[in-house]
């Protein structure tokens, strides 16, 4: 029944106050909020709330709305210049005997805001790319609504909720501790104190500090022991982190590191660009009779040509639609830049459980009182074997028991929610229940389970009272000094030691996990030393239990080697269930190294070990780390997975750090850099080469971006000294005689940098991109064989355009003709060599629809300003067919000697991988006495 309300607690709530809820009786603070701790909130009234108090957000400042999106289009030193040149056409009129040039005013106008619509649409798909990936990652949260436990997004929390938490959640909302076992959290993000502090139920009193509050827990903590159950007081910006995020709110303006490099590649071209620009303009005046006001025109107009100011919109365009994709694909990318960083990773370190295989646990044998018996399938249920002989499953009950109590795992009821929790303890629950064992009991104490202690120790009412225990064979052995048998705990002689070791073995071999089960009785005393709680135990026996591969990650492990990717499998495992794993797996390692090992040994000989194993079992969180540095140390980028609170160093150090969207703890999510929604390798595999088709598109735009922007530099610089020495009379006696007139080169960039260069932020990646090596550390957007790709096609589509213009012009066709066939020449040149660049990268001509679509239409607006008045305007005639024919022999010569340029971005995109690993040492392959005696 939900207790009756406290409006004036309420109404602080509702105002916004810093409420005091730590100093109430969790009674008082259910009363006060109108909810029951049972029960939760009815989801109605929930609903009401969320209306009343908004989401559970914390508000990231001002928001970039698409009026300023489009006003920052204007806002750059290009459009300056080009406003600029317009201003000079119009301020030529007031020298001696000209008249103010309208129509080129006008068009340079227009351009602008043509170019400036590119921008915008570019901004504009890209912030809303990232918004759509903001919220994807919206965390979730468990709560108890109207009788019913459910997760639900974090941002629908509202105060009176009832939240569930446990080890490696973040803490979704303020929330008051209604109850806690060992639950403790670090508030290192609120308070600054970076240790581990206990929570419990117990009110504080009023007037204590923040940090002192053990009877709260705030958003954006992180539990990293036990589990308990909150009342949630405060929500977003009413929440304590609400309340700093309102003293500091910023707009979020920073780079990536991967931006940054962008960023420079930008302002380096442009520094190459003002050098030419100067020669060009140097070189026109003193060549031409151009007069002072075109000289300045076309310098502008190279400027606006040449610096790729679109270069970081068109990279963070093509980030966010990889990382569109990639959440298509079950990937959740949580920072742009790691869309990149992908492409380049050469070792993935990997978990084995729920990653390489099903996380599907099914418990398939048992060692108890000395037998082995199997657990076999029977229709919906179970059914135990001896000797492939029906038992009782009586007989093992003891053992049954032990593994439900020491569980914290639900098993779901009529209501149609299936089992909840581990995926282990759900395997030992439901074998209990099938097999007819359903203990009820009293909880009275709880020592958790942590990846370093490797067991979990429950106490429950009764007499006698009695502690069970659950963990690694190997850690419960050494707290067991009796084993069970015939209903009397004998002693734990050291032959009964050596069948049990032989058991556990012959169970790994089988590729099976195992667990070790004890019991004792526990004296009032004990209950307070948890050194004494799990000592002297008594041991009752073994549960082996399969977790099958998934069958396509075999391929999938192939497909990484063939790419140049090294994968390395970690396990909580022992080494032999571990090398059976790994075999079925396809890993080439006969052998399995064990974190004793990774701890025993020195810098230089974990190195090598790691350069003959992997498989690595029985590590800790802390061998993650050590493992990563060690690599990393080597020169590899690494992807490393994880789920756990302790995993967060790892993952937050890795080149890539991936957690598990499943089974993973909002800790490791918030480290991490991506999330497998579905904790399958095959997803991590894909996004890596997803990755890798990102780089790609980038690495095409840039060098298009560069090839057109040299090719318009050299045209004009060399066919203003060419010009002015072949036909000097031409260039000399006539003040307006450029090769290309500066709106022409406007319009040339307008529909070829416009919609193009946007449709190749979707190219798909190629076919055979895995079977590539990694990209080396280092290499750049623009590395040497790109650049040189980029300048080769520039100098080829001045070698194209230059003689036809200067046949046209010696023929005596005039110098309008010839800019004409130049200008067309140049924009179908560039649309081609675009398709030149694509197939240099592996891609086929047809496979990019949107490509297709924007050449189209840049062809139809080329053709718009050819044969319509607008060609009046840009000072152009109108081509018939003999025109057209020395313009199509020269594009048809640009594209044979482009596509052999295209050779060289083979180098560029990177050699075949080798089938394996070269650094592996391979079977019978000596590493070292040390490394020897470290192999398993």
């Amino acid at each position: 029944m939900t207790a009756p309300r406290d409006d004036s607690r309420l109404a602080e709530v509702r105002a916004g106050a810093p409420a005091r809820w730590h100093d109430l009786e969790t009674a008082q603070a259910l009363a006060a909020l109108g909810s029951d701790a049972a029960v939760g909130l009815a989801p109605e009234q929930a609903e009401r709330r969320l209306a009343e108090y908004g989401e559970n957000v914390i508000q990231r400042g001002e928001t970039v709305s698409w009026l300023a999106l489009l006003a920052a289009q204007f806002r750059s030193v290009p459009v300056y210049l080009l406003l600029g040149a317009a201003a000079l056409s119009l301020g030529v009129g007031l020298l001696p005997g000209r008249e103010p040039q309208y129509t080129e005013a006008l068009l340079i106008v227009v351009l602008v805001l043509a170019n400036a619509g590119f921008g915008f649409f570019q901004d504009f798909r890209a912030e809303r790319a990232m918004e759509a990936l903001r919220e994807l990652s919206t965390p979730e949260a468990t709560v108890i609504r109207g009788g019913e436990r459910t997760r639900l997004p974090a941002t629908r929390l509202v105060p009176g909720d009832v939240i569930l938490l446990e080890e490696g959640d973040r803490v979704p909302a303020d929330a008051r501790v209604l109850a806690a076992q060992s639950l403790e959290t670090v508030e290192a993000a609120l308070t600054g104190e970076s240790g581990k502090l206990a929570k419990e139920s117990t009110p504080v009193p009023e007037d204590i500090s923040l940090a002192e509050r053990t009877s709260m827990v705030f958003m954006n903590t992180d539990v990293v022991r036990g589990r308990g159950k909150a009342l949630v007081v405060a929500t977003g910006m009413r929440s304590e982190v609400g309340a700093i995020a309102r003293e500091i709110q910023r707009p979020d303006a920073r780079h990536t590191p991967f931006q940054d490099e962008v960023d420079r590649l930008g302002r380096r071209l442009g520094f190459a660009a003002g050098l030419v620009i100067v020669v060009v303009a140097a070189a026109t005046w003193w060549l031409t009779a151009a007069g002072p006001v075109t000289t300045l025109m076309l310098a502008i107009t190279l400027a606006v040509a040449v610096v790729p100011e679109g270069l970081p919109a068109i990279v963070t365009l093509a980030l966010a639609i990889g990382a569109r994709k990639l959440s298509t694909q079950r990937a959740l990318v949580r920072r742009l830049a790691v869309v990149e960083s992908l492409g380049s990773i050469d070792v993935i370190v990997t978990d084995k459980t729920g990653t390489l295989t099903e996380n599907r646990m099914t418990v398939r044998r048992l060692w108890f009182a000395g037998a082995v018996y199997e657990v076999a399938q029977a229709g919906d249920g179970m059914e135990l074997r001896r000797d492939g002989e029906p038992v009782e499953p009586a007989r093992v009950a003891p053992l049954l028991r032990c593994g439900a109590i020491a569980n914290d795992a639900e098993l779901g009821g009529a209501d149609g929610r299936g089992p909840s929790g581990d995926p282990t303890e759900v395997a030992l629950r439901v074998v209990a229940e099938r097999l007819g064992v359903r203990p009820e009991v009293e909880r009275l104490h709880e020592v958790a389970f942590s990846s370093e202690r490797k067991r979990m120790t429950v106490v429950v009412a009764g007499e006698p009272r009695r502690a069970f225990m659950k963990g690694a064979p190997e850690t419960l052995l050494q707290r067991c000094n009796r084993v069970l048998v015939d209903g009397e705990a004998r002693p734990l002689d050291e032959a009964t030691r050596a069948e049990l070791t032989r058991s556990i073995e012959a169970f790994a071999e089988d590729a099976l996990r195992v667990l070790a089960c004890s019991y004792k009785e526990v004296a009032e005393h004990e209950l307070a030393d948890e050194a004494a709680l799990e000592s002297n135990h008594v041991f009752l026996g073994l549960q082996g239990m399969l977790d099958p591969p998934r069958p396509e990650v075999r391929a999938a492990v192939e497909d990484c080697r063939a790419a140049g990717i090294r994968v390395i499998m970690l396990t909580g495992d022992n080494a032999v269930t571990a090398r059976a794993i790994a075999a079925q797996l396809g890993f080439e390692s006969a052998r399995a190294a064990t974190g004793k090992d990774v701890d025993a040994l020195p810098d230089a000989a974990l190195a090598d070990l790691l350069a003959a194993t992997d498989v690595f079992a029985r590590v800790s969180p802390s061998h993650k780390l050590k493992l990563l540095r060690t690599l990393q140390a080597q020169g590899h980028r690494v992807a490393m997975t994880g789920d756990g609170v302790n995993d967060a160093p790892a993952l937050r150090h890795a080149d890539v750090g991936v957690a598990m969207g499943q089974r993973g703890t909002d800790v490791a999510k918030e480290a991490a850099d991506m999330v497998l929604q579905d904790d399958d390798f095959v997803t991590l595999r894909d996004a890596i080469a997803q990755g890798r088709g990102t780089f790609d598109n980038i690495q095409k735009f840039v060098a298009f971006l560069l090839s057109a922007n040299v090719g318009e530099v050299l045209i004009v610089l060399v066919g203003v000294i060419l010009g002015s020495a072949l036909f000097p009379d031409a260039f000399a006696g006539q003040p307006e005689a450029l090769v290309l007139t500066p709106v022409m080169l406007l319009w040339v960039n307008v529909v070829t940098d416009g919609l193009p260069a946007l449709a190749l932020g979707v190219d798909p990646r190629v076919p055979g991109i895995m079977k590539r090596r990694p990209r080396p550390r280092g290499r750049g957007v623009l590395d040497r064989r790109v650049a040189a790709y980029a300048v080769g096609i520039g100098v080829a589509l001045t070698a194209a355009g230059l003689p036809v213009f200067f046949t046209t012009l010696g023929a005596g066709h005039g110098l309008a003709r010839a800019q004409t066939q130049l200008f067309s020449l140049l924009v179908l040149g560039e649309l081609t060599v675009l398709q030149v660049i694509r197939a240099g990268f592996g891609q086929r001509a047809l496979s990019n629809l949107w490509l297709l679509a924007a050449v189209a239409v840049s062809l139809a607006l080329q053709l718009a300003v050819l044969y319509t008045p607008l060609a009046q305007a840009f000072g152009l005639v109108r081509l018939d067919g003999a025109a057209w024919t020395p313009v199509l022999l020269a594009l048809a010569a640009l594209v044979a000697v482009t596509a052999v340029l295209g050779q060289l971005i083979e180098g560029a995109r990177g050699p075949a991988a080798p089938a394996a690993r070269e650094t592996a040492a391979r079977p019978g392959q000596t590493t070292g006495p040390e490394v020897e005696r470290a192999r398993v």
